[in-house]
């Protein structure tokens, strides 16, 4: 229990409850939409995804903080706060709740009409490696990642409404107290970014599958479109979504080239890609077309298998891997495959660390150089090289000789 403003907050127990929602648009100028428990549109936040639209910040975007800004106006409307009259020992039991509470158990759609007493399925235990990936499962509290992402929307969402004059005098979310510049410090003296209930996030190592591995998952796979799609992730790098940009028009077998639209820059961009790969595609495009797809230049490459046709989402390509992890017993997930894809790129002696990072769209060489750190044995199912001593190198020599 926790007494705030007169108020006892149990944080522990608090149960958000599942009002209002994120709807997508289908008004490009409002790509998606924040609705309260009554159904009506979130001005406020309204108003902040048109000066993120403003600013450049693609659709993908958008979702991602609309998606913080959904949990924060379901914990407000627990606690019935306003969002304009809100405290920073509001803030900051929120960062607290995050810390301490269990995620909430989203029901999947299907499950909805099933009785109430059909328990929900139980979540993989946190931090136990999976026996194939290595990868330890998500737990059921909120990881630091997430806690991070949410305290920079919603810093940046009361900055944006404190400028306008339309929220609190206040930024409930403050930076950090060692933001300010020391008097008599110099250009070069770096400031810390971030707020100052941003919690702190280990360093992590990019992911890749083994050569053995990914062999498994490959022949797990049932259609000739799931192939090619990851020999296209696993060779040129792009992410899972920028590879389901791609047009009819744009594969080049002969020059083996594929052309996506780049996920920050929206740039048109041509990657190199596997042969193999365009084999797969090929085969999956007869099968396509013989099912009914559209056949047009301009349409999208990558379909749905059944009726309806629909262009693939990000959704359901990850469903499709899931289904190949489902028969492996594995938790690979699609970004895997552009760690993947750069880690053998790195360490290709043809290729220079610059084209590595034009092809993989980094804004900095530093992010690309992250692919030469030494990889992590359980990652690639080697066994460690223990250097021996002397003493024992001298005596496994000599019992070599008497053995001889």
């Amino acid at each position: 229990m926790l007494e705030t403003g007169g108020t006892a907050r149990d944080l522990v127990g608090f149960v958000l409850p599942e009002s209002g929602g994120l709807v997508e648009s289908t008004d490009p100028a409002r790509p998606y939409v924040l609705l309260d428990a009554d159904g009506a549109t979130v001005k406020p936040v309204d108003m902040f995804f048109a000066e993120l639209q403003a600013c450049g910040r693609p659709p993908a975007t958008v979702r991602s903080y609309g998606m913080d800004l959904l949990r924060w106006w379901r914990f407000l409307a627990g606690w019935g706060l306003a969002w304009n009259r809100v405290t920073r020992m509001d803030a900051r039991d929120f960062a607290r709740w995050m810390q301490v509470a269990p995620k909430p158990v989203r029901v999947h759609w299907r499950r909805r009409h099933e009785e109430a007493s059909t328990p929900p399925p139980a979540r993989p235990l946190a931090g136990v490696p999976n026996a194939v990936s290595g990868r330890a499962a998500p737990g059921a509290m909120y990881s630091a990642r997430t806690r991070v992402h949410s305290e920079a929307v919603l810093r940046s969402f009361y900055a944006f409404h404190l400028e306008e004059g339309t929220g609190p005098i206040i930024n409930p979310f403050p930076e950090g107290r060692n933001r300010r510049r020391p008097p008599g410090a110099g250009r070069s003296f770096h400031v810390p970014s971030g707020g100052r209930y941003r919690p702190s996030v280990p360093t992590r190592s990019p992911r890749r599958i083994p050569d053995h591995r990914f062999n498994e998952l490959f022949a797990a796979l049932k259609h000739n479109r799931d192939r090619a799609l990851l020999a296209f992730w696993v060779s040129n790098g792009a992410r899972a979504e920028e590879l389901l940009t791609s047009r009819q028009r744009d594969p080049l077998p002969g020059d083996q080239l594929l052309g996506v639209v780049r996920k920050g820059t929206r740039a048109y961009q041509q990657l190199p890609s596997s042969l193999d790969a365009f084999v797969w595609l090929r085969l999956y495009q007869e099968e396509s077309w013989r099912a009914g797809t559209p056949r047009d230049p301009a349409a999208p490459l990558w379909w749905t298998l059944r009726r309806p046709f629909r262009p693939l989402n990000y959704h359901a390509a990850r469903a499709m891997l899931n289904r190949a992890n489902a028969l492996l017993g594995a938790n690979w997930t699609l970004h895997d495959l552009r760690h993947t894809a750069a880690y053998r790129m790195a360490r290709d002696p043809e290729l220079a660390l610059t084209d590595v990072q034009w092809v993989l769209g980094h804004a900095h060489l530093s992010t690309t150089q992250i692919y030469l750190n030494p990889r992590e044995l359980h990652q690639t199912g080697e066994k460690p090289q223990v250097a021996r001593s002397r003493g024992e190198s001298e005596g496994l020599k000599r019992s070599y000789e008497l053995a001889a």
